[in-house]
């Protein structure tokens, strides 16, 4: 039996199969190891292609709401605290530390 093994694996067509395969698997540039890295990396930029796609939906939603003047003003109002003439605006923050 191990006999017939040895001139299975000794014989130099398989030595060459084997020498091939291992040097396509680790040392080759189109390896098998570096396309599992590649996929990673298509399958990241892909998930970061679907949150790009909910931001855009999110920032037209909000540029939709702007078209409107009084959303508009709002805006304005709560984010940058601007004022209309002849007006006062009291910014009252609550001190969290008690």
């Amino acid at each position: 039996m191990l006999k017939k093994f040895k001139k299975y694996f000794l014989n130099r067509y398989v030595l060459i199969l084997i020498g091939f395969l291992v040097w396509m698997y680790f040392f080759d540039d189109n390896s098998v190891r570096i396309h599992n890295e590649l996929n990673k990396d298509i399958d990241k930029l892909e998930s970061s292609i679907d949150f790009y796609k909910e931001e855009i939906v999110k920032d037209q939603k909000i540029i939709n709401d702007h078209k409107d003047p009084e959303k508009l003003e709002r805006y304005a109002r709560e984010t940058y605290q601007m004022k209309k003439e002849n007006e006062t605006i009291y910014i009252i923050e609550y001190d969290s530390i008690e």
